[in-house]
């Protein structure tokens, strides 16, 4: 993908790099095809416990769709629907990836580039940061399952606030509207970022990735299931649940290995 996207591997961590800082981290036709590509093979990857999803050069995590595709490559309502779907791909790609996704904000991060953050499970911004979704500026609309999950996020009244007003606000409005997780000081991001991945890394995968994965079926209309509900009783007797109440008696830090 001539290096737009980069990942680096720590331990159990992998950060996503949107690497294009010359356009702010502009999300083009081959970005968001690598994303949803990455994401999938990173999430079928059983040994990793926490991903961190970021963009490249401290001013932008991305400042949304690249302008200058649209006519070469959304021109009409079929190119629309084709390049919308890869959008969809991407989106579904995070938020269905097993491991939690960590988006580290610093910047601004406004259209595609605030829905990419709004399917990871945590948002961890920079003071500075600034966010909007001002689509109705180019006449076009947020599609419907980038709607839902700023709905899910957000709830409705803030959503529709968001995009019939398209103003860009700061980090506050931001955590105040519940779109971030967390405001810190712009020279700490990365370093409560990996704070954050870190811990929920030193935690039970098999734990974290049940709960992401209940978390988001709650959203979900259809009542859960008997053989749902009874899922979390199936890490009873694993390996980690063993692990985790014998170090917790011990009083010794317990080393998950995810089985």
């Amino acid at each position: 993908m001539n290096n737009i996207l980069i990942t680096h591997r720590e331990e159990t961590i992998v950060t996503v790099i949107l690497n294009r800082p010359e356009k702010l981290n502009a999300l083009n036709k081959e970005l968001w095809g690598g994303v949803g590509q990455v994401m999938n093979d990173l999430s079928a990857d059983r040994s990793l416990r926490c991903i961190v999803l970021c963009g490249a050069g401290g001013k932008a995590f991305s400042s949304g769709a690249d302008i200058s595709e649209f006519e070469t490559e959304r021109s009409n309502r079929e190119e629309a629907r084709i390049y919308g779907e890869l959008i969809h791909k991407a989106m579904r790609a995070i938020r269905d990836c097993r491991h939690p996704v960590i988006a580290m904000i610093q910047g601004v991060c406004v259209g595609g580039g605030l829905e990419l953050a709004c399917m990871c499970d945590l948002r961890i911004c920079g003071e500075s940061s600034r966010f909007g979704v001002p689509v109705n500026r180019i006449g076009i609309t947020m599609a419907y399952p980038e709607i839902k999950a700023l709905i899910d996020l957000v709830g409705r009244a803030t959503a529709l606030e968001i995009l019939l007003e398209g103003r860009v606000f700061d980090s506050q409005e931001a955590k105040a509207k519940g779109l971030v997780t967390r405001v810190v000081p712009d020279n700490r991001v990365k370093e409560k970022t990996y704070l954050s991945a870190r811990r929920i890394s030193e935690g039970a995968p098999l734990a974290n990735r049940l709960h992401k994965k209940f978390a988001y079926r709650l959203l979900e209309a259809q009542p859960l299931t008997s053989e749902e509900l009874d899922e979390g009783y199936k890490i009873v007797g694993t390996e980690d649940h063993k692990e985790g109440y014998r170090a917790f008696l011990k009083k010794t830090k317990p080393r998950f290995k995810g089985r």
